[in-house]
């Protein structure tokens, strides 16, 4: 039941650094697309214990895959650190089910049932809005709850209780972004492209548009089609209507691509660009090339010592995670989020006392957990995350590694 007033409990979990080496990885069942090396890297030997199993439902395939793959990894990490939780005097082993939604909304609804016919106690995930919502009724008929990672449109709590976020939203993000690009970088016309039909990036790309056009600044905005490769002519638009920065929240597929076109065609302004873009993938595009990209984000790597190198130690003891993090052992803002979103559906089991579902969605409400990302707690009205930070980061295209602006915090 949503109440009007926040809850917050005084629960921190602390997670010794500690237990990383001693524990055995629990095992993870792999559903249709899954991928199985990965997977096998976190199976262990059968033990005693009652299993609960945690669904990780996300694009291992598609436009958003390689985001995809980092976020699952930081679930992965976190049941290789803790793959126990001990409930109600009961220690569970902590079994992962992943399915591949491929990016897909049309895909979504299928994915999510492989999840509800395994019998999962609560699903993570997923990394893109678009799907969360498609595959949202499909839970809630079920009766399961939903921790969003990083799915940042507001669409995806709105008007149900089973579905949560531990991130910010879109409306806070397009408001940082807007006011980098008419303050700090001092622009007043802004080109905005989004894709056609995306849920996120559409979105993301309403709130930027809503908060610089209150600032006094003017939008041009464009769309693109589902299976676009060639960038070349938004590019010339962007030019040719004297736009000054170049906001484009959208995939990493397309993000590559942006870069490319953005160097052959001498774009000539800012790129600014939502948490999709915040990718060693990105990184890699941008590298030895003429292009000024900034991106907004969860997490920036430094901020937790001991968790970065921890990730780093675990990500290059295994081709396949590796190759799974983009081929380096750079820190995702989303791997960071898939880490504290595994903890924090731990702490919901232990305040529900329970593995079942209604349980653990009613616990929800209430727990919070003090992340790597910063402390969590919800509101009572959608379960969105009392999130107001974001972090900015910008591209060096000499070294190939992020430069840490300033924080911003709103309200």
């Amino acid at each position: 039941m949503k109440k009007l007033v926040a809850i917050l409990l005084a629960l921190v979990l602390v997670v010794s650094f500690a237990a990383c080496a001693a524990p055995a990885p629990a095992a993870t069942e792999t559903e249709p697309a899954a991928d199985s090396a990965a997977a096998a890297a976190t199976e262990a030997p059968a033990s005693s214990n009652p299993v609960v199993k945690i669904g990780i439902y996300e694009p291992a395939s598609g436009d958003n895959g390689a985001g995809g793959k980092q976020e699952t990894l930081g679930v992965e990490y976190a049941n290789f650190v803790s793959p126990t939780v001990d409930i109600n005097g009961t220690t569970y082993d902590v079994q992962l089910v992943k399915v591949d939604n491929e990016s897909s909304n049309d895909k979504a609804a299928s994915a999510a049932s492989t999840l509800v016919s395994a019998g999962v106690s609560v699903v993570l995930g997923s990394y893109g809005s678009g799907v969360s919502i498609a595959a949202s009724p499909t839970f809630e008929a079920a009766g399961i709850p939903c921790i969003g990672i990083t799915c940042t449109n507001p669409q995806v709590t709105e008007g149900n209780t089973h579905y949560f976020r531990i991130c910010f939203l879109d409306p806070f993000q397009g408001t940082v972004l807007a006011n980098y690009a008419f303050t700090t970088l001092g622009v007043t016309k802004a080109y905005c492209l989004s894709k056609l039909g995306d849920d996120y990036s559409g979105g993301l790309v309403n709130y930027f548009v809503k908060a610089f056009e209150a600032l006094g600044g003017t939008c041009v905005q464009d769309t693109f089609p589902d299976g676009n490769s060639d960038f070349t002519s938004y590019i010339n638009n962007a030019k040719n209507s004297e736009c000054k920065v170049f906001f484009s929240p959208v995939s990493t597929e397309a993000a590559q691509l942006i870069i490319d076109q953005a160097e052959s065609q001498t774009l000539g302004m800012p790129i600014l660009a939502g948490d999709t873009w915040d990718s060693n993938v990105i990184l890699q595009a941008a590298k030895g090339k003429s292009v000024d990209v900034t991106v907004t984000t969860f997490y920036p790597e430094g901020a937790n010592a001991e968790f970065d190198s921890g990730f780093k130690t675990w990500v290059n003891s295994d081709a396949t995670l590796l190759a799974n993090n983009g081929g380096d052992d750079t820190v995702a803002a989303v791997t960071a989020m898939g880490y504290d979103a595994y903890f924090f559906a731990l702490e919901a089991m232990k305040k529900a006392a329970s593995v079942e579902p209604a349980a653990i969605m009613a616990a929800l409400w209430g727990t919070t957990y003090e992340g790597v990302s910063g402390p969590i707690a919800l509101d009572q009205v959608n379960g969105d995350a009392i999130r107001n930070t974001a972090y900015v980061k910008h591209a060096n295209t000499e070294t190939g590694a992020w430069d840490a602006l300033p924080a911003v915090t709103i309200g």
